[in-house]
């Protein structure tokens, strides 16, 4: 029975698909009969069926006894495979056309592309059918990435070349899937399935099912998409697990489920009816252990099928663990229909359907293993090894020897140890793939990760073709060498230099591991070159000098490549080529050239270079060689250092920066924020000062701008400055100073040199008449993004006060004033010291406010008077006459002042004699309260006035922002304006004299947004009412917003409820204002009250409670009277209520609002008391600071701890991530800020912090490149290891920032010599190379030394070879050989018996002596030296490496045959002016030669004898006469000059005549407009075009269209593509449309465009499509080009298009095509296909005897000769051929052979006589 149950499996078919196959099914079973048959029975029938065939069943399992042999536990093998198997398998690799995929028991299959699905397929064709990319179509990596669990069928088992069986599978669900049909799809079925489409409302997936259609909803898809898919959208033919949900219409319609939780919990059962056909890899059974042997396991699931177990998939436990009857899950993993073999699968990994496996193991990979252990021998499939790490290897039979022949059985005895290498890595075993073969064991490279740029190989030739060379490296890696690279200079005949099979040494250029793609060079001086290897942007440091291939030379320079496709530009000054040398005659493409780096930005990926070496001995003088020492110091922009000063200037300072005494430049405006004080500052320094704090704004153009302004400092240091066009985002507000003032705008410069425009609307809120009148230039300003154009890198920015103003404005202004005389107090220090100066002692003894006795020295007539006094000795005293007081005084009278003002630039104090300012009546004044006060005077920055009643000299800011610098007359301050002023400071401190600020009633300057919590009550009139704290009120609630709840008191007063006063006890997460609803009364308690104008909270006891707003609490406590809130403080000080929060205490707070552009969570802790968490506070979790608002909502209560208070002492800081000070062993979060090659990260931590991270607290594992996965600006987890003399040192590593996850430690840390032991293997980097050895750092603190004895098993005599393989940074293993704790030092070894790697430095070095080496060297300069005195004289002779220019030339043996060519070439670029039918015009056109140049010389030689001048004296009548015969001659000899035919034009005036003359030639036109070109004018170049196509008859079009085409070239040269379109669209009105097109195409691939040319050309076929030209100028550009496939399939298009008539002419254009451009073989196939079916066309017969002329051998030749000369053709075509049959045998073959030419030419003549005969 359980064979008859295999065959017909249960739950079967549909009623008519069972009786068709009734004739060859014999027996069936019953149950699935009457399953078929449930609507035709009656419940009793089916209950009486049942109960007779269940005991049948019972009964056949219990006599059928299965026992498995040894046989049946074997691994499987390629052999064992067959096709139509179904396997579960795991994806390795994905690449272009193909998957890999590792199957069960190390084996390897492989997946076409076209073997996805069918939609796949459909797109796929879709492409190739209209060459064209599509946008559905995603590449394979997208689709699958590695460790994907797929279901696999066999499709074929190919041999290769090599005898290798290939396994080709298939994923496509159609194949998978295809033993199941619509009736047996069940619910809870776990399938695979691939996207098919997409639509509205969800996905179509192909399950293979013909008649099912499944439908997956898109909300299914959702969790998916966040988890698996990032977000993205599914994609057509991606691979999903899908489970039915349900099944509609007998299994046509079927919804399904893609849900990760319920996917991983899907079970198979037997009520799916799962039978051995369609029993599905992958799925998870319940199961029950039948049998158990040291072999395997054999099991039985769902109750009637059988599998087994290999000892690679039991799991965790051994085979002794397991008993008969135990009950375990499995998950099947192979099934082979054809066999009846199912193989399961005990690891737990698989017991979770969709899950994906971790990422391949690469790190053991290409590892040698001295002594593994045999485990476990099998004769037939391989060898289990235990490794030295522990775990298993598998190595299959072929791996155990070199050949079979030499195979021993008993030596892989358990227990028997070998060297094995470990060559892959099973991700479905488990168990890396190891190999016993000497050739793979001693190779140097096993994959392609192995090799990297600029790393020098010996392989193989393989192939030659045109595109290249193919070479050999190891017997799975090859690599393509480009025909630019096979030699230093480009080949034209390569196959005569290099032959398939010969060895060659060559570099890697490009490596290209995940294409398994390598790019090589032949060319010598780069395979030989002992300088640097530049493959990487950050390695391109200034002042590195390196090898490079030039790529491209225009007129703006030259490209330069490097390895790994690195590009750098080196400008046209730094060519070192003479004045007018264009760079393209100087260089050509593929040259080798060495260079030095000026300057790199990796972020942008641009390198500057320079061809002038500053290190060649013989160019370096002392002038030289402080250019080098400077050039080799760089300073950065945001940085920040102290200057000295060199020199004044009037406009600033040149200073040098310390400690590296760099040159640098500070402007006088840069000197402060205040413009008084920059002025100041550069007044009073003198040379040799030094300035600190000054930072770097930009360094443009190699000079360094520097800055001292606070604001611009601060900006820079806490990183609120963006540093790249790309952070710009609009609504940011950045600090900046004004650039340039225009009458349309101001323009801003922000530090790292970006700038920005503010246009006149948005300069201010106020209308802006002249914008000179607003701001100064250098002055400092903050400005809002409005705008970005990212195409033309354009900033448009606001300077509104409305848009760049804090909320805060009397903060913000009193911090302007505070910082102005705080800055006086630097600049008063400075004079102090000024011993020279008796002037600058004076201005520092007197201080504002002080009282001085002095004399009368002088009235002015308007009335103002001037005092003098030994204490004020060379000062200017003076009074206004408003300060006298009303007193009379006269010379001489003595009186006393008050000093009001001192102006340290003109040594000027302007005084009072007031009385009430003399003699103050102070009295006790309140820290921010209002007072009156009167305007005494004015000055630039600040005005200084007097309390109204106390006489108390107070200054008070004239701006509020840095912008606040215009004001109309009416709102400027005047002397004796009576103002409000809020008193900021109660004592008078250093500044002798008291701040303040106005009142903000009184204040019109400032223009702000609404608060919040301002939008409703500032419309509410002031309401005075009798309530007093701790009254209680009843309202009604007026409005509910998130963080308040407005209540009505009555008809006109309001009151508000804050979200902290309406409940006890708030719960973490919830929103207490929601707990009110609008309507609602309540019942309230008086706290304080809110004037309505300041929104301060006033004190029970003020004057002016009764006006305020109350604020409420209907808190239960507080109605109860437990508790007693009280807000506002008798004294008002806010820093007085802040002193109460404690750092590390926790409170309670509400979210207002998170702020986008200054990045912190803004909360209120209390109605009085408002807090921010910055952003790296909010949580733990980095994905919560992706975007904070989606998890803090307004009006959420948090619970945070206090950290601190703001400067201002009116805000709290606040964390929500438990981290309130950043000590030893904190886990916090921090933004990565800087990336530092070799060194590792700077991290941006909480309360303005900066962490440094090294190379070793990166990760618990090391890589060889551990920071790619760092970017800047990502969010990580960090631990604070250490904070030390202000930096702090943070880590990493998963062990310590999550320390309860499970992570393994492969590289544990190493703080001391203790942390190590002998013998261990320990990771770490090259510090650097020393002539004793390597320095290898193990840790930050311990660092290890490799001698070089114990580098290579080589004898490494000098450092020098080491330095050839080993470069800085590099990431080696190595073994600690010896420990000294007592001296500090370890000892360490990198030999391949120590480590288990291969040898660093490759045994091909083993021959390489230092003698050696220079006696080759030497031989091989002898030979080169040899040779050149045989050649020719060269353009340019090669440089030796001591005194090389920078770029080096060389000649081909062939350079004589080169000159000549060039020579036909320069000629035919010149002559190509003067072609009738068509005309090309190239950017090496060169118009004006030799003898132009010469009178151009010669005509300015005559422009500088008529320079001299005239004598203006009296000259009698002789010698008027003599000058007037002169002036006769000379005009004469103009003349002659002028009407000589041969003369060339000089000038535009000459052009003019030539033009006129003759102005229907196209010729003249072409040379003016060059004579444009060569001034570089093209503007004139392009009008003269425009007059040429004005002036050429209509009649003359040939001659038209060489001025089209000369334009339309001019355009594609120096014009935009949009300039191009334009004039190409009026050359079609004016032309033939098909010339013009063409003509553009060869503009194209002319200049190397060829994407456009490829664009132009399908347009052309599209238009032009029965145009035969077109195809073979199409086909033509491809070939060229090396796309032989497109060309091919090119020919059945044109043939589709084109008439039948044109067929056979085109085919035999595209056959001479293949033999010129393309495969020769194909076009000899052409020539024979159409000569089968056109047997007589002679003109095919004779162009393919002329291709196989230059291209065939001699043989093929005569063979066709033969076959022509026997046709069946007219006599006179006979003789034709028959005569060249003869010429060619006389030119090629002999005697003999033309005899027998002779003889056949007789023969056919005789048969022809002898037929006329007859």
């Amino acid at each position: 029975m359980s064979s008859v149950e295999e065959n017909f499996p249960r739950g079967g078919t549909q009623k008519k698909g069972q009786e068709g196959k009734a004739s060859r099914q014999h027996t069936v079973d019953q149950d699935n009969l009457f399953q078929t048959q449930n609507e035709e029975v009656t419940q009793k029938r089916k209950k009486k069926h049942q109960d007779q065939v269940k005991p049948k069943k019972l009964k056949s399992e219990e006599t059928v006894v299965v026992k498995t042999s040894p046989k049946d536990f074997e691994l499987l093998t390629a052999e064992s495979l067959t096709e139509g198997m179904l396997l579960l398998g795991c994806v390795k690799e994905s690449h272009q056309l193909e998957l890999v995929i590792g199957l069960p028991n190390g084996l390897t299959g492989f997946v076409q592309v076209t073997r996805i699905c069918d939609s796949y397929n459909e797109i796929l064709n879709n492409q190739v059918a209209t060459d064209e990319l599509l946008e559905d179509l995603n590449s394979l990596s997208d689709l699958f990435s590695p460790g994907m669990l797929v279901r696999c069928a066999v499709v074929s088992l190919e041999k290769t070349n090599t005898g290798r069986r290939s396994i080709q599978l298939t994923v496509n669900p159609k194949d998978v899937n295809k033993a199941l049909n619509a009736a047996a799809l069940k619910p809870g079925m776990l399938l695979s399935g691939c996207i098919s489409s997409v639509e509205d409302h969800g996905y179509i997936i192909d399950i293979g099912v013909p008649a099912a259609k499944a439908f997956l909803p898109r909300q299914k898809a959702q969790s998916f998409l966040q988890s698996n898919n990032k977000g993205a959208e599914l994609k057509i033919g991606q691979y999903l697990n899908c489970l039915i949900e349900e099944v509609k219409n007998n299994g046509r319609i079927i919804r399904i489920s893609i849900c990760q939780s319920e996917i991983v919990m899907a079970i198979a059962t037997e009520k799916q009816n799962w039978s051995l056909s369609n029993l599905l890899p992958g799925l998870v059974v319940k199961a029950q252990v039948k049998e158990v042997t040291p072999s395997g396991i054999s099991l039985r699931f769902l109750s009637s099928f059988t599998g087994i177990v290999d000892f690679m998939h039991m799991g965790p436990l051994k085979a002794i663990n397991y008993s008969p009857g135990q009950m375990v899950k499995a998950c099947i993993i192979s099934n082979n229909p054809a066999s009846k073999a199912i193989r399961l699968s005990l690891r737990p990994v698989f017991l979770q359907p969709g899950i994906q496996l971790g990422q391949l193991c690469n790190d053991r990979i290409g590892m040698v293993v001295t002594n593994a252990k045999v485990k476990t021998f099998l004769p037939k499939t391989g060898a289990i090894f235990v490794l030295d790490d522990g775990g298993l290897g598998f190595a299959h039979r072929k791996h155990l020897s070199d050949t079979l022949t030499c195979f021993k059985p008993e030596m892989f005895k358990p227990g028997n140890e070998h060297k094995c290498r470990i060559i892959d890595y099973s991700l479905i075993d488990d168990v890396a793939m190891v190999s016993l073969k000497q050739r793979l064991i001693d190779a140097p490279f096993l994959r392609y990760q192995d090799i990297y740029p600029g790393q020098v190989l010996e392989g193989t030739v393989l192939t030659l073709k045109p595109f290249g060379m193919q070479v050999k490296v190891t017997e799975y890696i090859k690599g393509l060498v480009p025909s630019l690279h096979l030699a230093d200079v480009p080949l034209k005949q390569p196959e005569k230099k290099y032959s398939v099979g010969a060895s060659v040494k060559c570099r890697v250029l490009v490596s290209n591991p995940e294409a398994r793609k390598i790019v090589l060079t032949l060319k010598k001086t780069l395979v030989n070159s002992k300088l640097p290897v530049l493959a990487s942007y950050e390695d391109a440091k200034p002042g590195l000098i390196t090898h490079g291939f030039v790529v491209c030379a225009r007129e703006f320079g030259c490209i330069v490549k490097f390895y790994n496709d690195l590009k750098g530009l080196v400008p046209k000054n730094e060519l070192g080529l003479p004045p007018l040398t264009p760079p393209q005659e100087a260089f050509y493409e593929g040259q080798v050239v060495k260079v030095i780096v000026l300057k790199c930005e990796p972020e942008q990926e641009k390198v500057l270079l320079s061809f002038n070496l500053t290190d060649n001995p013989l160019a370096k003088d002392s002038r030289g060689e402080k250019a080098s020492k400077k050039r080799e110091v760089i300073y950065e922009a945001g940085q920040v250092a102290d200057v000295k000063i060199l020199k004044k200037k009037e406009d600033g300072l040149e200073v040098t920066i310390l400690p590296n005494s760099i040159s640098a430049y500070l402007p006088m405006m840069h000197l402060s924020d205040s413009v008084s004080h920059s002025k100041l500052w550069c007044h009073w320094l003198k040379e040799d000062d030094i300035l600190h704090n000054v930072v770097c704004l930009h360094d443009k153009g190699r000079h360094i701008t520097l800055s001292r302004k606070p604001a611009m400092v601060l900006a820079v240091q806490e990183e609120h400055a963006v540093k790249n066009f790309s952070d710009i985002q609009p609504g940011l507000l950045l600090t900046g100073f004004v650039k340039n003032i225009m009458p349309y705008g101001v323009f801003v410069e922000f530090p790292y040199g970006l700038t920005g425009l503010a246009p006149k609307s948005a300069m201010s809120d106020k209308f802006v008449t002249d914008t000179k009148d607003h701001f100064v230039i250098g002055q400092t300003v903050i400005a809002k993004v409005t705008n970005i154009d990212e195409e033309k890198q354009r900033i448009l920015l606001s300077m509104k006060l409305s848009d760049c103003s804090s909320e805060d404005s009397v903060s913000q202004s009193f911090s302007l004033l505070q910082q102005y005389f705080k800055e006086l107090q630097e600049i008063k220090s400075i004079l102090s010291k000024r011993d020279d100066s008796n002037v600058a002692q004076k201005l520092c003894e007197i201080k504002p406010g002080q009282r001085l006795q002095l004399v009368v020295h002088e009235v002015q007539a308007d009335g103002s008077a001037i005092f003098s006094g030994n204490c004020v000795a060379g000062l200017t005293v003076m009074a206004a006459y408003n300060h006298l007081g009303g007193k009379n005084i006269a010379l001489g009278e003595k009186a006393k002042v008050v000093v009001l003002y001192i102006d340290y630039l003109k040594a000027k104090i302007c005084v009072s004699l007031r009385e009430e300012l003399l003699s103050p009546k102070p009295k006790k004044l309140t820290l921010d309260s209002q007072y009156e006060a009167i305007v005494q005077h004015v000055a630039t920055e600040h005005a200084v006035a007097s309390l109204v009643g106390t006489g108390q000299l107070i200054a008070i800011p004239v701006a509020s922002h840095f912008n606040d610098t215009f004001r109309f007359d009416s709102e400027k301050l005047k002397m004796g304006q009576s103002i409000r002023v809020v008193l900021k400071t109660v004592e008078t401190g250093g500044y002798g004299i008291l701040l303040a600020v106005q009142g903000a009633a009184k204040r019109r300057a400032v223009i702000r947004s609404r608060h919040d919590s301002e939008a409703l009550d500032e419309t509410l009139a002031m309401v005075k009412h009798s309530l007093h704290m701790g009254d209680v009120v009843k309202g009604t609630v007026k409005s509910v917003k998130p963080t308040h709840v407005l209540v009505a008191i009555d008809d006109h007063l309001t009151g508000s409820i804050h979200a902290s006063q309406i409940v006890d006890e708030v719960s973490v997460g919830t929103f207490p204002t929601s707990l009110l609803k609008v309507g609602q009364k309540v019942t309230a308690r008086v706290i304080g009250g809110r004037e309505i104008r300041t929104h301060r909270y006033l004190p029970i006891t003020h004057p002016h409670f009764t006006h305020t707003w109350p604020e409420l609490s209907i808190r239960p406590s507080e109605l109860k009277g437990e508790s007693k809130t009280v807000l506002g403080p008798e004294d008002g000080k806010s820093e007085e209520m802040l002193k109460h929060f404690k750092p590390g205490q926790t409170v309670t707070c509400f979210v207002k609002k998170y702020n986008t552009v200054k990045k912190w969570l803004e909360v209120e802790v209390t109605p009085d008391i408002r807090g921010r968490v910055h952003q790296l506070l909010l949580s733990l979790k980095p994905k919560i600071l992706k975007k904070p608002g989606n998890y803090f909502k307004n009006g959420q209560a948090l619970i945070a701890t206090v950290t601190g208070c703001d400067t201002t002492g009116t805000k709290l800081f606040l964390s929500l991530s438990g981290v309130s000070s950043l000590e030893k062993g904190t886990i916090t979060l921090g933004c990565i800020k800087k990336v530092i090659p070799h060194v590792g990260l700077h991290v941006t931590l909480p309360f303005g912090r900066t962490g440094k991270v090294s190379f070793f607290h990166l990760s618990d594992s090391y890589a060889e490149q551990p920071l790619e996965d760092f970017i800047i600006g990502n969010i990580v987890r960090c631990y604070v290891l250490s904070d030390e003399d202000n930096i702090i040192k943070v880590s990493l590593r998963q062990s310590r920032v999550s320390p309860k996850s499970y992570c393994k430690i492969e590289d544990p840390e190493i703080v001391s010599l203790d942390n190590i032991k002998k013998d261990q293997l320990v990771r770490g980097y090259v510090k650097s190379i020393t002539p004793s050895g390597i320095l290898f750092r193990l840790s930050d603190s311990v660092v290890g030394c490799i001698p070089l004895r114990r580098i290579s098993p080589l004898v490494v005599s000098d450092h020098s070879l080491c330095a050839k393989y080993i470069y800085q940074g590099q990431f080696l293993t190595a073994k600690v050989f010896s420990i000294n704790k007592e001296e500090n030092l370890v000892e360490l070894s990198l030999l391949p018996e120590d480590t288990g790697n291969p040898s660093i430095i490759p045994e091909s070095c083993s021959g390489e002596t230092n003698t050696h080496f220079k006696k080759t060297r030497k031989q091989k300069r002898r030979n080169s030296e040899s040779e050149e005195q045989l050649k020719p004289a060269k353009k340019r002779a090669p440089c030796t490496e001591d005194d090389d220019s920078g770029v080096e030339v060389y000649c081909r043996e062939e350079e004589e045959e080169e000159k000549c060519e060039r020579k036909s070439k320069q000629g035919k670029e010149i002559s190509r002016l003067k072609v009738s039918t068509s005309f090309v015009w190239e950017e090496g056109l060169n118009v004006l030669d030799a003898t132009m140049l010469k009178a151009k010389e010669q005509s300015s030689d005559s422009e500088e004898d008529d320079d001299t001048e005239t004598k203006t004296k009296k000259q009698t009548k002789k010698k008027k006469e003599l000058e007037r015969q002169k002036a006769e001659k000379e005009l004469s000899k103009l003349e002659a000059a002028l009407m000589d035919p041969n003369r060339q034009p000089q000038t535009a005036d000459d052009f003019d005549r030539l033009v006129l003359s003759n102005p229907d030639s196209s010729i003249l036109w072409l040379q003016y407009m060059a004579f444009h070109l060569q001034a570089t004018e093209i503007e004139k170049a392009r009008a003269v075009a425009e007059r040429a196509l004005k002036t050429i008859s209509f009649r003359e079009e040939q001659e038209k269209l060489n001025v089209w085409v000369a334009l339309l070239n001019l355009e594609n040269m120096y014009g935009t593509e949009e300039a191009l379109m334009k004039v190409f669209e009026r050359a079609i009105q004016y032309n033939e449309p098909l010339k013009v097109f063409q003509q553009l195409a060869d503009i194209y691939t002319g200049s190397e465009k060829y994407k456009e040319a490829d664009d132009l050309y399908n347009t052309i076929l599209k238009r032009f499509r029965q145009e035969k030209c077109v195809w073979v100028k199409y086909a033509t550009f491809l070939l060229k080009r090396g796309l032989v496939e497109a060309a091919h399939r090119l020919l059945p298009r044109a043939l589709k298009c084109l008439p039948q008539k044109e067929h056979v002419d085109v085919i035999s254009k595209l056959a001479q095509l293949e033999f010129q451009f393309g495969d020769p073989e194909h076009g000899k196939a052409i020539f024979e296909n159409t000569l089968t079916t056109y047997p007589k066309r002679t003109d095919i017969w004779s162009v393919y005897i002329d291709m196989m002329i230059k291209h065939g051998n001699q043989k093929e030749v005569r063979e066709i000769f033969e076959r022509v000369i026997h046709l069946s053709l007219a006599a006179k075509k006979m003789k034709f051929f028959f005569k060249r049959y003869l010429e060619y045998e006389k030119k090629y073959g002999t005697a003999e052979t033309v005899q027998v030419v002779k003889a056949a030419a007789l023969e056919y003549v005789e048969s022809k006589g002898g037929l006329a005969e007859h």
